[in-house]
């Protein structure tokens, strides 16, 4: 059993994505084909937005967009300690300071309820996380943005294909970012990552910066970077893309199977009226997470802790002043929580054999 099984996948849709990369491989347009506009379009279709500008990865969609907007030092960028690095790395390396918000206990995402008292003259822009997969809660993080006229990024690294009220990931906030990585709902073979722009004028922006900062060959306007998309990744995806919907849902089945099972046992996800989560992990809660872990390994389960140690207490970001105790809630879940196998390849015996390890561990 694997926690995320990718050669299951591609054996699935083999001859697709074959076909896909043999294609790449006769016009060795490797760098910016067209497979590479062509899923910018669909995915900008897919989200419901303009614009959608493909670059390296996930992380430097995010830096992208910190550098689209013009936030560098001086400035503060406040995001959540319940995420992988790349959401609060990528504020650091733009010369900005992260400023850690606390989350809710139960949906794991930045506490809007928290998020005001955080805002300073110094705020630019506030860096919201879907996290596994889960929206976070847009109607109020953004009329807190609104109110103090900050930019609002949404981190869909994890969410692209998720929905909250009918509206889908990707498409909140005045830029919202993705990953491509391999392991991710939609992933491809290497790494990869998108931006969503609604302004016209933000994605020419955003294109130039992606592309060392050259408006057309050889002139450079501004300083940018080398983030062109891998035009055999955009293939790979464009090969996926027509099964992700199936995909989804049936991520959602297992994770609906996990939580009637696990509700009486367990803290299971969420998910409230209007939201729509693509379960990019399937997390549970529990204090005697590291009995129920050893439980499963031992019966060929594998797991996962995402994350072990909140961003706030992590060595590089020790400079900011963060003491244990500061942002309980995320503290807590760090201690508490761990991730079992959800992927839409996963066997309704392997799903049962999950069910039954996990229970009977503690």
């Amino acid at each position: 059993m694997q926690f995320v099984d990718l050669p299951v996948q591609y054996k699935e849709y083999q001859n697709e994505i074959d076909e896909a990369m043999s294609a790449v491989l006769t016009s060795s347009r490797f760098i910016n084909g067209p497979e590479v506009k062509k899923l910018e379009e669909a995915l900008a279709g897919f989200v419901g937005i303009p614009h959608a500008i493909a670059c390296a990865s996930g992380t430097d969609a995010l830096m992208l967009a910190l550098m689209a907007l013009g936030i560098g030092a001086g400035d503060e960028v406040i995001t959540t300690p319940f995420t992988f690095i790349a959401t609060a790395e990528t504020i650091a390396l733009v010369g900005a300071k992260p400023v850690f918000v606390d989350i809710e206990p139960d949906t794991y995402n930045l506490d809007p309820q928290l998020l005001e008292r955080a805002v300073s003259a110094k705020t630019k822009a506030i860096v919201s996380v879907d996290i596994f997969g889960l929206p976070a809660n847009y109607e109020a993080i953004q009329a807190i943005a609104d109110h103090h006229d900050v930019f609002l990024i949404e981190d869909a690294a994890q969410s692209l294909g998720a929905e909250l009220d009918g509206r889908k990931c990707g498409s909140f906030g005045t830029l919202a970012t993705t990953s491509f990585f391999p392991a991710k709902p939609l992933g491809c073979y290497g790494d990869g990552g998108m931006i969503f722009a609604a302004d016209e004028n933000l994605a020419d922006r955003l294109r130039i910066l992606r592309n060392h900062g050259q408006h057309r060959r050889y002139h450079h306007s501004m300083l940018g970077m080398n983030s062109r998309f891998d035009t055999l990744q955009a293939a790979v995806l464009l090969a996926k893309l027509p099964h992700f919907s199936a995909e989804i849902d049936r991520r959602r089945q297992i994770a609906a199977s996990y939580s009637e099972s696990f509700a009486q046992f367990f803290q299971v996800p969420v998910e409230k009226p209007g939201y729509f989560s693509v379960y990019a992990q399937y997390s549970l809660r529990s204090d005697r997470r590291s009995q129920v872990i050893e439980m499963l390994n031992e019966t060929g389960i594998p797991t996962a802790i995402h994350y072990p140690v909140p961003l706030h207490l992590q060595e590089v970001f020790s400079e900011l002043g963060y003491q244990s105790g500061d942002l309980p809630v995320a503290e807590q879940v760090c201690e508490e929580i761990f991730s079992i196998p959800v992927h839409p390849f996963l066997s309704d015996e392997d799903r049962e054999k999950i069910i039954s390890a996990a229970i009977n561990a503690l």
